[in-house]
């Protein structure tokens, strides 16, 4: 029988937690916001100077407060990647139906997105296949029946509402939609986004092309070959592509907002698309800090708290603009894990603590793959993983998400530590976001290690919910997410006071997290022999 957790009171007893005051926790998390999200940063794009820059004063930081380096000697843990840029002036595409020929404006009513394909010519005919899901576990397959060899899936981003929010985006995620169509024998994808789940407009998303993607420079660890070509529609242009259809595009988004089963057919249309890329090496580092444990036995374990470091870059100019300063997304995650590293420095947890600053997450969560794949210490080590992404101060904390909550034994210490705090948990209340899967927790989440990532949750039907809204529009991977914002800083605060109270408790604890009996993601995690065949890195 397992000895219970210590009620929570008692870490309010350790001098490690005691904030001096409200205000002054408060400006000392914004003072890393401020540093991380200035203009000189420029964006703190992966292998750019800006990102370096970030990195050095993050290490500068975690080796004040007497953080040691994680990565050996060192607090740099070197990710090689390869830089894909699109060359925009000869990416072409044309929609052939009945002989006749639609060329497209690129950039308005498509474009070939550079994350996922190759460059060359590509001509093949459409097929609807709705979500582009395979669910086996859920009895669900938008492939089974149809003949989609050398066909391009055209598919609405989603996933059918009875299917359990992190089943479903699992499922999502690029490497294993990439699996289920490359076995269906698709050689591209054309993906429609329904009007309402928008996070931000089109001119923002179709300016996102001019942006390089990145992937490894270890083709092992590449995940997504065999796709040609990937296309994002604009939705308000997607009935070109339906046309003499049997359903239209607007006959598809009503049935998926209602939950209805969605159509497979083939669409009487070829696309022919051309693209050329230019590609470049790039070198840019995750940051990784360690706290050795106090428990001569427990501290052979560790506890990884994460967040992406990165942002976009410098980009197209909106209002005269150009610097994507990444304030929420996410120099305020960053700015969290360093001052739950000040509290738990003096805390001194039973377990090891990593603190894990990610490179390129928006590229494709790389750098959190990438330390997954190449853990600075034994995988089989690593207990839990709490990432901080953009967690959303914009009004008091009340009410949490916390991705990953129904799926491991890291409910119940983090129940614990929501009561004490005055904090409602709540369900994802937009699982067809798929967030689950969205940042870098899933990297940890696919090698079987329990994780949690949390995000502020607005009342429903309010002004918090609006202002919610309001912010995706508005500040969402734009220019305008920079430090003239508005911001909760005393709501991030007690944020800082919350997780810091959830990482003791976890590191503190008798025994490890693990996988509910119930959680699809129980097949990933480690068995005992598998991890007593592990060596140490």
């Amino acid at each position: 029988m397992s000895r219970r957790a210590p009620p929570l009171l008692s870490l309010w007893l350790l001098p490690s937690l005691a904030f001096a005051s409200p205000s002054s926790e408060a400006e000392r998390w914004w003072s890393h916001v401020r540093v991380l999200a200035d203009d000189s940063m420029e964006g703190r794009e992966p292998g750019r100077e800006g990102y370096q820059k970030a990195a050095n004063y993050v290490a500068e930081q975690l080796a004040a407060m007497g953080i040691k380096p994680g990565a050996g000697d060192s607090y740099f843990q070197e990710v090689e990647l390869v830089s894909k840029r699109l060359t925009e002036s000869s990416a072409k595409l044309t929609l052939v139906r009945g002989g006749k020929r639609l060329p497209l404006t690129h950039g308005n009513e498509a474009f070939i997105s550079q994350h996922l394909g190759e460059a060359g010519e590509v001509d093949a005919p459409l097929a609807f296949v709705g979500n582009a899901l395979s669910i086996p576990e859920a009895g669900h397959d938008d492939f089974a029946g149809m003949d989609l060899k050398g066909k391009l899936a055209v598919f609405l981003y989603g996933g059918p509402a009875h299917i359990p929010g992190p089943l479903r985006a699992h499922h999502s995620a690029t490497a294993e939609r990439v699996k289920a169509l490359r076995k269906a024998g698709v050689v591209g994808v054309v993906v429609l986004f329904n009007p309402k789940m928008e996070e931000m407009p089109w001119s923002r998303i179709a300016g996102a092309r001019f942006e390089p993607s990145m992937d490894f420079a270890d083709p092992a660890l590449v995940e997504t070959q065999g796709m040609k070509l990937s296309v994002v529609f604009n939705n308000k242009h997607a009935e070109k592509l339906f046309a003499g259809s049997p359903y239209s595009f607007k006959d598809v988004v009503a049935l998926a907002n209602a939950n209805k089963p969605l159509p497979h057919f083939d669409m009487p249309t070829r696309l022919e698309a051309r693209s050329e890329r230019t590609l470049a090496p790039v070198k840019s580092p995750n940051v990784v800090g360690m706290l050795p444990g106090s428990d001569a036995t427990l501290a052979k374990e560790y506890v990884v708290l994460t967040a992406h470091l990165d942002h976009v870059g410098v980009g197209v100019p909106v209002k005269g603009d150009a610097i994507f300063n990444g304030a929420m997304d996410n120099a305020t995650g960053v700015a969290a894990v360093l001052e739950v590293a000040r509290a738990l420095q003096a805390a001194k947890p039973k377990r090891s603590i990593l603190f894990l600053l990610v490179t390129a997450e928006e590229k494709g969560l790389l750098g959190a793959r990438y330390f997954a794949a190449k853990p600075t210490v034994p995988l089989s080590s690593i207990v839990a993983n709490l990432n901080m992404d953009m967690f959303m101060p914009l009004f008091p904390l009340t009410q949490m998400v916390a991705y990953g909550q129904d799926e491991s034994t890291l409910e119940a210490p983090l129940q614990q530590v929501a009561t004490s705090h005055g904090v409602k948990l709540v369900p994802d209340p937009e699982p067809d976001r798929m967030l689950f899967i969205r940042s870098d927790q899933y990297a940890f989440v696919r090698k079987g290690v329990p994780a949690l990532s949390f995000k502020f949750s607005p009342i429903a039907g309010s002004a918090q919910e609006r202002l919610m809204q309001e912010w995706y529009t508005k500040y969402y991977h734009a220019p305008a997410d920079d430090m003239r914002q508005p911001m909760d800083r005393e709501a991030a605060a007690k944020f800082v006071k919350f997780l810091a109270d959830l990482s003791l408790l976890v590191g503190n604890a008798p025994e490890r997290p693990h996988y509910k009996e119930t959680s699809f993601f129980r097949r990933f995690e480690t068995t005992p022999a598998e991890a007593a065949r592990e060596g140490t890195p």
